[in-house]
């Protein structure tokens, strides 16, 4: 997090949560995944071959070109399978003694020398091509655990829950990442809706420690306690007993209750939460009492105070985590969120946090530096 306060929400210094790369899963169970081949990459080892065979066939007898045939098996282990390796370098072991009769240089020294550098290259070329197949094997193996992982932590939300109809985006910070440092969930019960959002100081396998941690806590207490505060309090007891002040997370506990005619808040240190009315008014209510983030109640301060804001058909919320209202464009300037609510106009909820997370990541020009979740909540009897 920044400790800039120009911007929605607000921040603590100490955050390190900067690493490249993009991934997306929205709705709570899709990802996107892709990774971009250029098309003149499996041309390449044929296009060299047929540069070197033209300058062989228009030089000079004995110039010495046969050798670079060796380029052709060795670009071509960089894409595909094993047998196209092995193919290329047929072919290219093919073009030497043909070329060779064209120019007169058959049984010459140099025909096989070049014989030897293709089949060398060929060979080393199959080696590479074997490890990285193998590499792949256990990469898929290991992002497919992975995905059972992230099933379980961040679970697919529901779509309507009470008087709400949800939707869920999330954009991680590490390239091809299953699981990043944000978390949410949903739980209805009889009492009503309650929902969480929030953001693990750090990164990697710790962050989806702590993470789990909160979400299982928050997952069996929002059946059972009768009100926010008791939530909360259970919340803090478990996160301070195992973090023990030594990381802590920024969340936002909601409740609706009834026919969803007020929200109740309930702030640990995370960026406020964004109120559209149905008359187009856009609002980032505070809460009453700032609190320290989850795990650091350890070194005392306030627990934090709930507050309601009305909540009519019509209205929408937004949830998000830092990773949103921070992104920066390339001249340094943060995400102008309350600038963009009209692209939550959509009647479909996931399009329209799909329509909002594509402008923030055009806004970034490129990979986000942060994880960036986003939830949003709209009344069922809604007029958007």
């Amino acid at each position: 997090m920044s400790a800039r306060d120009d911007r929605p929400g607000r921040s603590l210094p100490g955050r390190d949560r900067s690493l490249p790369g993009r991934g997306r899963r929205a709705g709570g169970d899709r990802l996107t995944d892709q990774i971009t081949v250029s098309p003149l990459l499996p041309a390449l080892p044929y296009a060299v071959m047929i540069l070197v065979a033209v300058a062989e066939t228009t030089t000079p007898p004995g110039f010495g070109m046969l050798s670079l045939l060796a380029l052709g098996p060795a670009f071509a282990g960089l894409v595909g399978t094993r047998w196209r390796t092995a193919r290329i370098g047929v072919i290219a072991a093919l073009l030497c003694p043909l070329l060779a009769l064209y120019d007169g240089q058959l049984g010459r020294r140099r025909v096989y020398i070049a014989l030897l550098c293709v089949a060398g290259v060929t060979a080393a070329g199959l080696v590479a091509v074997v490890l990285r197949e193998r590499r792949d094997a256990e990469l898929a193996s290991v992002r497919s655990i992975a995905e059972v992982a992230q099933r379980v932590l961040l679970r697919p939300v529901p779509r309507v829950a009470g008087p709400l109809r949800i939707a869920v985006s999330y954009t991680s910070a590490v390239a091809r990442a299953r699981i990043g440092g944000d978390l949410y969930e949903v739980v209805a019960g009889p009492g009503g809706t309650r929902v969480i959002i929030g953001d693990v100081q750090g990164k990697g396998l710790e962050a989806v420690e702590t993470a789990a941690l909160v979400l299982a806590a928050f997952r069996e207490a929002a059946h059972d306690e009768p009100d926010l505060d008791g939530l909360s309090r259970r919340l803090q007891r478990v996160v301070d007993r195992e973090l023990h002040g030594e990381k802590f997370v920024t969340a936002l506990l909601v409740e609706v209750t009834g026919a969803g005619r007020e929200v109740t808040f309930l702030n640990f240190g995370h960026p406020a939460p964004m109120v559209l009315r149905g008359d187009g008014a856009t609002l980032f209510p505070e809460p009453p009492r700032f609190a320290l983030p989850l795990g650091l109640g350890v070194h005392g301060g306030d627990d934090p105070e709930p507050y309601t804001v009305a909540f009519a058909p019509g209205d929408q919320i937004l949830l998000y985590t830092d990773g949103v209202s921070e992104a920066r464009d390339a001249d340094g300037r943060f995400y102008p969120l309350a600038e963009h609510t009209e692209l939550l106009k959509a009647t479909d909820p996931e399009a329209a946090l799909e329509d909002l997370r594509r402008d923030l990541v055009q806004h970034a020009s490129g990979p986000l530096h942060d994880d960036a979740a986003m939830m949003l909540l709209r009344h069922r009897d809604e007029r958007v």
